[in-house]
């Protein structure tokens, strides 16, 4: 485990099993059993989520994976054939590739390809400015060219906003990639290439609606650059890794999992992610979903444990690890890798400031 990881670990799994001193706050499984729910179960498999390593070009604060320059981890040819012979004897339809920056993996682009030969929708999650960095400027083409679906991080329109969160300079070449991505007709009306955008909050709150967000960010970047995208995605952020290091640093953990229980919707339940998904990390393990993944938290009873003992009849109908941290994909309108659960209706607004 990495060093920075290993520090954060007894309070990750405090947050998991509630039994940090002085809090008095419910677990997620008591609090759905109370609404008539008595544990999460798998409803199928329509997603092979893999995180291909965390070797990325960026640090961002509230980067759950804790991706970074100086990261090696990176998963194998070995286990990206394993997840392509998985995709091959399944009915599997989505394959979702995340990093770190995926497109830094040695088998980026093999993975691609083999998953377009066998007819699968592909997800990329990018970061876009791999998009313009030196080495790997002919991704958009290559993406284009295999139809691949551009899910980017772009956590606000604003250049200061954005660039506080991911970096000095992050802005201005994320607007570059995606001028680049819209040159190749990624997010432009009837396109069939799609560019969806995710927005993660600012500081300690929830996402406000999707959709009026969405509306915004069509309007702010059609307006002051000129760039169109598909849909907007809207996460909230979880507790885990470089953004529940802030929360310690700044004494507001117990705070911040406050607002995500006060805002449980059990309405978001039935779309939860995990209930769809399994979650390769890039060692070939498996998972219920990403953010398990980085708690190291385990897929439940008998179930097959690596990608190379793959069971879909198994796997399919398990039953699902929770902890404290699903409060966050459950908060107001929900969230998923797809962005809100519910579509609609309005999201309890409930900020706290810096």
């Amino acid at each position: 485990m990495h060093q920075d990881e290993e520090g954060n670990a007894a309070i990750e799994r405090e947050i998991l099993e509630g039994v940090s001193p002085g809090r008095s706050m419910p677990l997620f499984r008591q609090k759905i059993r109370e609404c008539g729910i008595d544990g999460l179960k798998a409803t199928g498999i329509e997603i092979l989520q893999i995180n291909v390593g965390k070797v990325c070009n960026q640090t961002c604060t509230h980067c759950h994976v804790n991706a970074g320059p100086t990261r090696r981890e990176s998963m194998s040819r070995k286990t990206a054939e394993a997840v392509i012979d998985v995709l091959s004897r399944t009915g599997i339809p989505t394959l979702d590739i995340t990093g770190g920056a995926p497109e830094m993996n040695p088998n980026f682009r093999w993975l691609v390809e083999q998953a377009h030969a066998l007819g699968r929708r592909i997800i990329d999650r990018c970061n876009l400015t791999i998009l313009v960095a030196g080495g790997f400027r002919d991704l958009p083409e290559f993406l284009a060219e295999h139809n691949v679906e551009v899910v980017a991080s772009l956590p606000c329109y604003l250049e200061e906003n954005c660039d506080s969160q991911r970096g000095d300079g992050v802005f201005r070449r994320s607007i570059e990639a995606l001028r680049r991505l819209n040159s190749l007709g990624y997010g432009l009306p009837r396109s069939e290439h799609k560019l969806s955008l995710v927005y993660n909050p600012i500081g300690l709150s929830l996402p406000p609606r999707q959709e009026q967000l969405e509306a915004d960010y069509r309007r702010e970047l059609r307006t002051r650059y000129g760039i169109e995208f598909t849909h907007l995605q809207t996460i909230t952020n979880l507790p885990i890794s470089r953004f529940l290091d802030d929360l310690l640093k700044q004494d507001r953990l117990d705070e911040y999992l406050q607002l995500l229980i006060d805002n449980f919707n059990v309405a978001t339940v039935g779309g939860l992610m995990c209930r769809t998904m399994i979650s390769v990390d890039w060692q070939g393990r498996l998972f219920d979903c990403d953010f398990n993944q980085m708690l190291d938290l385990e897929l439940s009873g008998q179930c097959p444990r690596t990608i190379h003992d793959f069971d879909f009849g198994k796997l399919a109908n398990r039953a699902i690890k929770t902890g404290r941290h699903c409060f966050g994909c459950t908060a107001g309108c929900g969230s998923s890798c797809q962005g809100a659960i519910l579509a609609g209706g309005e999201s309890p607004v409930t900020n706290i400031q810096y």
